[in-house]
C-alpha cells in the first residue's frame, strides 16, 4: 500500500507595496537630501570661490586662520585617542563584566547626548572658572584651563566620549566572552588576550567609532564657543574661526573656513563608506556555506 504524502504548502504570493508609495518615499528622501545638504553644500563653495581663487587661498594666509587650523588638529588629536582609550575600556568593562553601577555607566555615556554641548561648557566654567570651584586654586599656581587650550580640550572630550564606547558595547556584548575565555584556558595573558582576540574581532567598528568621535572633534561649536574665550589667533578653532570672519563681514573668508570644514566632513564620510562596505564584505566572506 502507497503511503500518501501531505501536498506541500501553497506559497503564498509575495505582498509588494504599491508603486506609488515607493515614488513618493524616494522623492521625500531626495527631496531632503538635496535641500538640508546638497544646496548648502553648493552654497559654501559658490560663496568660497565667488572672488576667485587668489581671494580663497588667502585666506588661509592669515596667521589667525592657521592658528585656528592647528588649533582645531590638535584639540581633535588629543581628544579622540583619550575618547579611544575610554571607549575601549568603558565597553569591555560593560560588555565582559558584571559590576555594581553598571547601569549608571551605561547612563552616564548617554549623557553628552542628552545634554546641550552650551550647557557642558557652563559646567567647566563653573568648575574651573575664575569664579568657580577650583578656579582661586588653579591660579595661585597659575595655571589656566577656561579661555585657555586645556578647557577647549575638555568640553571637546565631554561632548565626543559617547561616541567609540557606543559603537564597540552591543558588538562585544553580541561576540560574548567564549573566545578569551578559551585564550586564556590555552595561557595567554590579559594583553594577549586583548591584542591577539578582542581587538581584531571590533576593529572595523572601533574604527568606525573612532571616525565619528574626529568627524564631531573638529566640528564642535557650542561647548568649544563657551570655554574658549574668542582671544582670536589663540583659542578660536575653525568653526568659532568661521563666525568670526562672518560677524565682521568678511563672507568670503568664512565660507573659505567652513568649505574647508566641509571637506573635512567629506572625507569623513568617504572612510565611514569604505569601513562599511569593508564590515559588508568581511560578513559576507564569514557567513557559512550552505551545502547542497
Amino acid at each position: 500500500m502507497i503511503e500518501s504524502r501531505p501536498a506541500p504548502p501553497k506559497r503564498r504570493p509575495t505582498v509588494e507595496d504599491p508603486w506609488w508609495i515607493k515614488t513618493v518615499l524616494l522623492a521625500v528622501a531626495i527631496s531632503f537630501l538635496v535641500i538640508f545638504l546638497l544646496v548648502p553644500l553648493i552654497t559654501v563653495f559658490a560663496s568660497a570661490f565667488q572672488k576667485g581663487l587668489g581671494a580663497y587661498f588667502a585666506t588661509f594666509s592669515d596667521p589667525a586662520a592657521f592658528a585656528a587650523i592647528q588649533l582645531t588638529l590638535l584639540v581633535a588629536g588629543i581628544a579622540v585617542p583619550a575618547n579611544l582609550i575610554f571607549g575601549v575600556s568603558a565597553a569591555w568593562a560593560i560588555a565582559k563584566f558584571d559590576f555594581p553601577g553598571k547601569s549608571l555607566l551605561i547612563t552616564l555615556i548617554d549623557l553628552p547626548f542628552a545634554v546641550s554641548p552650551v550647557v557642558s561648557g557652563l559646567i567647566y566654567v563653573l568648575v574651573f572658572g575664575s569664579q568657580g570651584w577650583l578656579g582661586p586654586a588653579l591660579h595661585d599656581y597659575n595655571i589656566r584651563i577656561i579661555f585657555a587650550v586645556p578647557g577647549i580640550v575638555l568640553a571637546t572630550i565631554f561632548v565626543t566620549f559617547p561616541f567609540v564606547a557606543r559603537e564597540l558595547i552591543p558588538i562585544m556584548q553580541a561576540q560574548g566572552s567564549e573566545e578569551e575565555q578559551a585564550a586564556i584556558s590555552l595561557g595567554a595573558s590579559g594583553w594577549q588576550t586583548f591584542w591577539r582576540v578582542t581587538l581584531p574581532s571590533v576593529r572595523w567598528g572601533l574604527i568606525y567609532g573612532v571616525i565619528l568621535c574626529n568627524a564631531r572633534a573638529m566640528g564642535e561649536f557650542g561647548a568649544v564657543s563657551v570655554v574658549s574665550g574668542h582671544i582670536r589667533g589663540m583659542t578660536n578653532t575653525i568653526p568659532l574661526h568661521v563666525e568670526i570672519l562672518y560677524n565682521e563681514y568678511n563672507f568670503v573668508g568664512a565660507f573659505a573656513m567652513a568649505s574647508l570644514l566641509a571637506c573635512l566632513a567629506l572625507v569623513t564620510l568617504v572612510i565611514k563608506s569604505l569601513v562599511e562596505w569593508r564590515m559588508h564584505v568581511q560578513e559576507k566572506s564569514e557567513e557559512p556555506v550552505s551545502s547542497a
